[in-house]
């Protein structure tokens, strides 16, 4: 495993340069509209996590010397490079080496740092000066209900009783000068926090948004950092120092001092003032959440740096077109179940992984079988925990023998170690699950109603039954031994290869 070397970079701008550097990012200086162009361009550059980050700098109806916001910049993690490149790492680190990393990136602590002002400070609007509309806010995707000002910002909120701050990532539509109707789940962090701030007789919760800072608040805001714990702290620990935090100018809330942009006000908590939301393009690939009443931020002030950079992405996973969260997703993920099944004592595991297509709903597992039905504990440990709450729908768990990196290998797998009538297929009816799922019946992801979705989750036990007698004609094994040839054959030949001509390109 390779070496991290923790990295600061200090703000956006620094990130943005160390990604120039490396021969990540193109900046497009040719006029891009914001309606639509923009996040078309986005969807088409980042391919199948090998597209730059991109940064535009003439952005149609913002790109005169007195806008407020003349640059966008997108893509920055749709890349397991760049994911590297934040945490400290070669470039080319491989995406199984991340998912190690990434068990104990978020267990992590180094705590902020208060400090008395920042470059986000520069400019500070509150009141009715307010107008979200002078920010190049992208109208991401033809089908979305609006112009979405939150797609990879860090919404700040704490529990009323111990203070800790939370740190997540909520979609969020500009609906006026000073009004953001959010998504929001009761079973998520911000959504305890709702119903504490409730049960104190609250209609109204603090909130504050900071856009566009150092990659690690974004990964770590997107990632399942334990209830109770500081996301600030996690990210101190991910670049090595603490982060330099600023109070809100309107709400007791604390946000990174070299932030781009910070948007403070409150979260009304009472249906009577909520504000249609949606649909959007979410991160099923799917346009998804009905257009419907939400909980709005009620903007009180914008703090920002001069010349400010918004950060935004363009959400939602496709064949071929890797969001940054579908990437991120398959990292921590991937990394976050690896961690329930070792502190559920399911032995024997050895790699663990969600393909990077979407989000980690369909979960891979190797493990080296010690006992039967070891599959079956490793799935019960999985959705028996709250990581499963919008993830791990389908799980399929391999032998130690197939690469889960190579899909070509669990199709093989899968193939020929499944028998559907020997409980290889496992239903497990009715559970939480993730409410922007199409294939969910739309009355069953009524966040409104329900507090969340309903899954009927699926196990595909890929591994060899160990149920089969051992036969004596396969040297007592259960499975017969495959067709690959003998290590002795093998060596015999490759030592003949360039004699063959196998090693020439015609």
């Amino acid at each position: 495993m390779s070496e991290r070397k923790p990295v600061a970079f200090g703000d956006l701008r620094n990130w943005i340069k160390a990604l120039d550097d490396a021969g990540e990012l193109r900046e497009i200086k040719a006029l891009v509209d914001w309606n639509i162009e923009l996040g078309t361009i986005v969807r088409l550059a980042q391919g199948p996590g090998t597209g730059p980050a991109l940064l535009f700098s003439n952005i149609k109806d913002y790109n005169t010397a007195d806008s407020l916001c003349r640059r966008v910049f997108a893509g920055a993690l749709s890349s397991y490079r760049r994911i590297a490149m934040m945490l400290g790492l070669p470039p080319d680190t491989h995406p199984r080496e991340l998912v190690k990393i990434g068990r104990n990136i978020l267990t992590g602590s180094v705590p902020p740092k208060i400090v008395s002002t920042g470059p986000v400070k520069e400019n500070i609007i509150k009141g009715d000066d307010v107008d979200l509309y002078k920010f190049p806010t992208p109208y991401w995707n033809r089908l979305d209900g609006g112009r979405y000002i939150l797609t990879y910002g860090g919404v700040v909120t704490k529990d009323p009783d111990t203070g800790v701050m939370n740190i997540g990532v909520y979609r969020g539509m500009v609906a006026g000068r000073n009004k953001i109707p959010i998504l929001m789940w009761r079973a998520q962090h911000i959504g305890h926090h709702v119903t504490a701030w409730q049960s104190k007789g609250e209609s109204r919760m603090p909130i504050a948004v900071s856009i566009g800072w150092e990659p690690s608040l974004d990964f770590v805001a997107g990632s399942p950092v334990p209830k109770g714990v500081c996301e600030y702290d996690v990210v101190g620990a991910i670049r090595g120092a603490p982060v330099e935090l600023v109070k809100c100018e309107t709400v007791d809330l604390y946000v990174p001092a070299a932030a781009e942009i910070v948007i403070e006000g409150y979260l009304d908590l009472d249906p009577a003032t909520y504000v249609m939301e949606g649909p959007f393009a979410e991160f099923t690939g799917y346009v998804a959440g009905d257009k419907s009443p939400k909980p709005t931020i009620h903007v009180t002030a914008i703090t920002h740096r001069n010349d400010p950079i918004l950060r935004g992405c363009i959400e939602g996973g496709l064949p071929g077109s890797y969001s940054e969260n579908t990437v991120c997703s398959s990292i921590m993920r991937a990394a976050t179940a690896w961690n329930v099944l070792d502190r559920a004592g399911v032995p024997g595991i050895t790699d663990v992984w969600c393909p990077p297509v979407h989000a980690g709903i369909n979960l891979l597992i190797r493990m080296k079988q010690s006992y039967r039905n070891q599959a079956k504990q490793a799935a019960n440990a999985i959705w028996g925990s709250s990581a499963a709450h919008v993830r791990y729908k389908h799980i399929t768990v391999v032998d130690d023998d197939i690469d889960i990196h190579d899909y070509a290998a669990v199709d093989w797998a899968i193939a020929y170690r499944v028998n559907a009538g020997e409980d290889d297929i496992v239903i497990m009816p009715s559970t939480f699950g993730a409410g922007l799922d199409p294939s969910t019946r739309k009355r069953d992801r009524n966040p409104a109603l329900f507090g969340t979705g309903k899954w009927n989750r699926v196990l595909i036990d890929a591994t060899m039954n160990l149920d089969y007698d051992p036969d004596p004609d396969f040297g007592g094994a259960r499975f017969p031994p495959t067709v690959w040839p003998a290590e002795e054959d093998i060596a015999a030949v490759k030592a003949r290869w360039s004699e063959l001509g196998l090693d020439r390109k015609r």
